[in-house]
């Protein structure tokens, strides 16, 4: 098992996140169709989706995106607890990210097999993730925890902090955060409206991918 220093999970994180200004963050309840809607995405130009362990589907949407999308870099949402890390590497899952960080966690993550995205909330969080080493982290849920501006103070104190915000980011919302310089990549599921996914309407999600594919910084 290969275990993953901060500083190298930064680097990797860097490189698989930096590809898409976007995340799709996935919840996915039929594993059927996990593999059209990666392939939707990735065609559209977002390869690299997020998909949560919200879900009884989660690790097998994750087993076949993995199998049969070899261009989309599937990693694992919702990692909550140690052996999470575990569960979604043997799936196929080439990074794990949480909603938040405990000290279970990153004790776990020194030792995971795939690199991971910590979350934090405030200034007081990140400095604990700051002192295990780690830099980049998701910012969440960004929207009602500051939004733009939050990260905009961190930037001053927490230079060597980059930030993946993820929560209550839609289309318009999502080229203020793109703009910062400590933003590597937005999160979100506007591109997979809820009642496209039911309705398997994956040229209407590959529209809404292409669109978030374009967004540049405003």
């Amino acid at each position: 098992m290969k275990a993953w220093t901060p500083a190298a999970s930064a680097e990797r994180i860097d490189a698989l996140l930096a590809p898409a200004p976007a995340l799709p963050v996935l919840s996915i309840d039929d594993p059927d169709s996990a593999v059209p809607l990666a392939r939707a995405l990735v065609e559209a130009g977002l390869p690299v989706l997020e998909i949560t362990l919200r879900t009884p589907a989660a690790l097998e949407a994750i087993r076949r995106i993995a199998a049969e999308v070899p261009q989309a870099v599937v990693g694992a949402g919702t990692v909550l607890t140690p052996r999470d890390f575990d569960a979604v590497a043997a799936a196929g899952a080439r990074f794990a990210i949480s909603p938040g960080a405990t000290e279970a966690l990153y004790v776990a993550a020194a030792q995971a097999p795939l690199p991971w995205l910590p979350a934090i909330a405030t200034a007081g969080e990140l400095m604990r993730g700051l002192e295990h080493g780690h830099r980049r982290f998701k910012f969440f849920p960004a929207e009602s925890a500051g939004g733009v501006g939050a990260l905009r103070a961190f930037a001053g104190p927490f230079a060597q902090a980059r930030f993946c915000p993820t929560g209550g980011i839609d289309a318009a919302a999502a080229p203020r955060y793109l703009a910062l310089p400590n933003v590597i990549t937005v999160g979100g599921s506007w591109m997979v409206p809820a009642a496209a996914l039911a309705a398997r309407d994956w040229a209407a999600i590959g529209a809404a991918a292409r669109a978030a594919a374009a967004l540049r910084p405003t």
